[in-house]
């Protein structure tokens, strides 16, 4: 695993101050930088702890924003199972991000895994208009109990694949089981990776992969190329933890 910075808070209140404040300074770099922010979300707890001061920070111009997701269950936007449902309702409907720049599942492919996958690594190319692989400037990424990260699951064939930016699955391990993620080789081209972990629940993995360097986890393989990689996490997700960590400032 590449060298990351491990952040450690009080609570997931404290988790999402931080990412208030992290994701500021990389939006407004960015911006000032090339014109945009572009960004990819994932699901699970993450999108409401990344809300909980986000939707409310008035210092950042949401309308240069360009959201992908990490990952999406092939379900209708209106699906509980919806990464992108759940997202819009706790922040991208609540900010000023133009709905054009929000890239959700096409809807018209939930019932083709590949199909979706196809589609919607074509629109992620027609953002990126550069050739090579698109380089977002923050990927945040949430991690199972189980270690994985996107919809790459311990043992998958998905962990070896290469020639995609986008795949498909149809036998995911934790229901729905059709899906579509990132690739590793479009994770690791990141400018920043931030994991979000929180509770006890994720501790001994979490050992595993930071401590050990265990690749048997998907999480421990998200390894930036020229990028960097940062973890944010609670004391109880890093109670068995003995890797250095950082005190968060900007």
């Amino acid at each position: 695993m590449a060298r990351s910075e491990v952040f450690v808070f009080e609570s997931n209140s404290h988790v999402s101050t931080a990412l208030n404040s992290f994701v500021e300074k990389l939006s407004l770099a960015a911006i000032a930088s090339h014109g945009r922010f572009t960004v990819a979300l994932s699901g699970g707890s993450l999108p409401s702890i990344l809300a909980q001061e986000l939707k409310n920070n008035t210092k950042i111009d949401f309308s240069r924003w360009h959201v992908f997701y990490a990952d999406e269950r092939c379900v209708l936007h209106n699906s509980p199972d919806s990464n992108h449902g759940l997202s819009s309702q706790v922040l991208l409907d609540l900010v000023p991000i133009p709905k054009s720049q929000i890239y959700p599942i096409n809807e018209r492919f939930v019932d083709s895994p590949e199909t979706a996958a196809v589609d919607y690594e074509n629109v992620l190319k027609s953002v990126f208009v550069a050739d090579g692989t698109p380089r977002f400037d923050l990927i945040l990424l949430g991690m199972g109990p189980d270690g994985h990260t996107c919809s790459l699951f311990p043992g998958h064939p998905l962990l070896h694949e290469n020639s995609r930016l986008i795949s498909w699955l149809s036998d995911s391990p934790k229901p729905p089981p059709s899906r579509i993620t990132f690739t590793y080789p479009l994770v690791n081209n990141a400018d920043a990776i931030a994991f979000v972990s929180t509770g006890a629940g994720k501790a001994d993995v979490l050992h595993e992969i930071l401590d050990n360097d265990n690749q048997i986890y998907p999480s421990a393989r998200v390894n930036p190329t020229n990028g960097k990689l940062y973890w944010f996490i609670d004391q109880g997700a890093a109670s068995k933890l003995s890797v250095a960590v950082a005190e968060f400032s900007l």
